[in-house]
């Protein structure tokens, strides 16, 4: 506004914000890498360019389980329909070859006795009903058949069992979509966040999951993978490189007992692709850990299988779950409020290799928050201590009854004096 009145010159105003913008640093935010699974554990994946669709419809009835519901529930209207108008023309066609839509025939009924290949059919819309009526095993009584045309009885027959395969086939489309693994997958959650804390003097990485059903999953297995962009010696580029890491179970299965929630293990030893990765290292780490649990469905036997992933910002350094399973009167209750809750404990900074190398860093490390934790105690205690000495002051300043008289003591040599207590 000024630069425009001439009153401050205008390269002077292009000349300072220049070297304002030359002053502020530009924080430039590190692209966001795609994550192969997604929280709820969809798989973050497009097919693109497939040549052979055909391979689809071979297999018809898995690819109707896999369509969405709108596209399963048109197609399952329109099967029924089209099957019911096709067999309406078929039979539409048998009475016009018999003559039945014949007008004269109607006024000679009674007195020749002609029989029509199915009664009361001698129009279009007469043969789509009785077209639904034979293949939904509707009878009103109305139309009926005649042993009057061959013909008749075999699209009878055909129509039985057309109507049945398509009853059995979208029913149990249906029935499969409704009843689909998955949907059991929805009720196992995973906590939010993972965390890397010691535990029994090793570095762990650590995760929570959870069944909010009482019916439980059988034989329910955690297993987890390092996905990440690798390259080969030969120069070769891995784009999505999977790595199984071991999870600690100390059952000799892998099998768990998902009664309640459990924090899974796995010990950052040598086998894992977290072994030379320090706190520092662990935000400019392109890597994804997969973890999928798999088990049974006690209602149903059906196997099931929840998948989640966590990315290096997803993983907190330092971290410990809270406690969640309390006993109430004689029963264990869990506090799902705080399922993905955390506090800060004492773990080294650096790399698994470098505590097994030197494990006087975890000596180190544990006394420094001793030392902080009892610091802090000392802090809060002499806080504590000048709060209720204010307090103490302040009440007898605001109170007067509180306040002690002065009392005037007699020496036996006749002097007086005065003392205050």
């Amino acid at each position: 506004m000024l630069a425009r009145k001439s009153i401050i010159p205008e390269e002077y105003v292009l000349a300072r914000i220049a070297a304002e913008n030359l002053r502020k640093p530009r924080i430039r935010d590190r692209p966001r890498k795609a994550r192969f699974i997604a929280k709820n554990g969809a798989c973050n994946l497009a097919h693109k360019n497939i040549r052979e669709q055909g391979r689809f419809l071979q297999d018809i009835f898995t690819t109707l389980v896999d369509l969405k519901w709108r596209h399963t529930l048109v197609i399952f209207t329109m099967s029924f329909l089209c099957s019911w108008l096709l067999f309406a023309m078929m039979w539409w066609l048998v009475a016009f070859a018999h003559g039945d839509m014949d007008p004269s025939t109607e006024n000679t009924t009674n007195s020749t006795k002609w029989t029509p290949c199915v009664t009361c059919v001698r129009s279009f819309t007469s043969a789509f009903l009785f077209s639904i009526e034979v293949q939904v095993t509707i009878g009103f009584g109305g139309r009926m058949m005649t042993e009057e045309c061959p013909l008749a009885i075999t699209v009878l027959i055909l129509q039985n069992i057309v109507g049945l395969i398509i009853n059995a086939v979208m029913l149990g489309c249906i029935f499969m979509k409704t009843a689909q693994a998955h949907r059991r997958a929805e009720t196992l959650i995973f906590s939010r966040q993972a965390v890397i804390a010691v535990r029994n003097g090793k570095l762990c990485f650590m995760f929570r999951v959870g069944d909010l059903r009482k019916s439980m999953i059988i034989s329910a297995s955690v297993r987890i993978q390092v996905v990440r962009k690798t390259t080969t010696p030969e120069g070769e580029v891995i784009p999505i490189h999977q790595v199984d890491i071991p999870v600690d179970n100390p059952i000799e299965s892998n099998n768990i007992f998902l009664v309640a929630p459990l924090i899974i293990c796995h010990v950052i030893d040598k086998r894992s692709p977290l072994y030379d990765i320090s706190a520092a290292d662990l935000v400019l780490q392109d890597l994804e850990l997969i973890v999928i649990l798999e088990g049974v469905v006690e209602t149903t036997g059906i196997t099931t299988q929840a998948r989640t992933s966590y990315i290096a910002e997803e993983i907190l350094w330092g971290h410990r779950f809270v406690p969640i399973v309390t006993e109430e009167e004689g029963v264990y209750a869990v506090d799902y409020s705080k399922f993905g809750n955390t506090v800060k404990v004492a773990a080294p900074r650096c790399s698994a290799r470098e505590l097994d190398e030197k494990p006087s860093i975890l000596i180190q490390t544990l006394q420094k928050s001793e030392l902080s934790h009892q610091n802090s105690l000392r802090k809060r205690n002499s806080m504590r201590r000048n709060n209720s000495i204010r307090r103490s002051n302040s009440m007898r300043r605001t109170n007067p009854s509180l306040i002690v008289p002065k009392v005037q003591f007699i020496t036996p040599e006749g002097s007086q004096s005065a003392s205050e207590t």
